[in-house]
């Protein structure tokens, strides 16, 4: 077995797992039917063909940048052609909608893959047959999806080797003397976590994505922590960051005319 890594980033993601209609929530962490979605489309596979291989996989995420909840109100009208004006107008006002998005987030997936497959699915990471997205098609990854590919077949594990992934702000604010920062990691739930873990129950495995009847079963999910190294770690001597203050250069001026 092997384990395929993936980078999610971009300036907006959005990951709905029980959410319809006019309310369009996202979680807080990419979701396994998004992740498996994303991979069909790479590999080319239509929305009626079967997934079953996919979404069987083992899989977790690491919550690298959790970037910031973000609502957004659509308003939408049906138009109409006007004959006197000769162009399409306004008319019959629809439905109100809240959409709601991760902004700036930045989240590091795994999946544990045969290795007979791993380098196919790898490929069409880097070649997609289809546009991927993140979670909904507005949402276009802001950099290479691939992250990597890497041996065993435990994602916590890995997930924990990988150093931390979330943007130069993200690194720098609060963390300059961190060697090491903790992590959340979701993952699923596996049988050698026994009875006493706590899980969450999700309607998050796909079944089938197609437009005329989608359906999804239930999946078990575990929160964990790993601690990751921090690539833009100082030393304890590192000062903090100084605030930007306006009227600095002010003073200067102020004390100069003064002397």
């Amino acid at each position: 077995m092997g384990i395929l890594m993936l980078k999610l980033a971009g300036p907006l993601q959005s990951w709905g797992a029980e959410s319809r209609f006019l309310e369009r929530k996202t979680r807080h962490e990419p979701t396994k039917s998004g992740v498996v979605g994303l991979i069909a489309s790479a590999l080319g596979r239509r929305r009626e063909e079967p997934i079953d291989d996919l979404a069987t996989l083992p899989f977790a995420v690491r919550i690298d940048q959790a970037g910031r909840y973000e609502r957004d109100y659509q308003t939408a009208h049906t138009r109409k052609y006007d004959q006197r004006s000769e162009s399409w107008v306004f008319d019959k006002s629809l439905p109100l909608s809240n959409r709601y998005y991760l902004a700036d987030a930045v989240f590091v997936a795994a999946l544990e893959v045969p290795d007979v497959l791993l380098e196919l699915y790898a490929e069409a990471l880097l070649h997609p047959v289809f546009p991927l997205y993140l979670g909904r098609r507005s949402c276009s990854p802001s950099e290479k999806v691939l992250l990597g590919c890497h041996d065993g077949n435990d994602l916590l594990a890995t997930l924990g080797c990988l150093e931390w992934q979330a943007t130069r702000r993200g690194l720098i604010h609060g963390h300059a003397s961190e060697e090491y920062v903790e992590l959340e990691v979701v993952r699923d739930r596996i049988d050698s976590d026994g009875q006493a873990v706590l899980c969450d129950v999700v309607r998050d495995v796909p079944l089938s994505f197609s437009q005329e009847y989608r359906r999804y079963g239930l999946r078990a999910v575990v929160h964990d922590r790993v601690l990751v190294k921090n690539p833009h770690f100082q030393g304890n001597k590192a000062a903090p960051p100084s605030p930007h203050d306006p009227m600095a250069l002010l003073e200067e001026v102020v004390s100069h005319v003064s002397d």
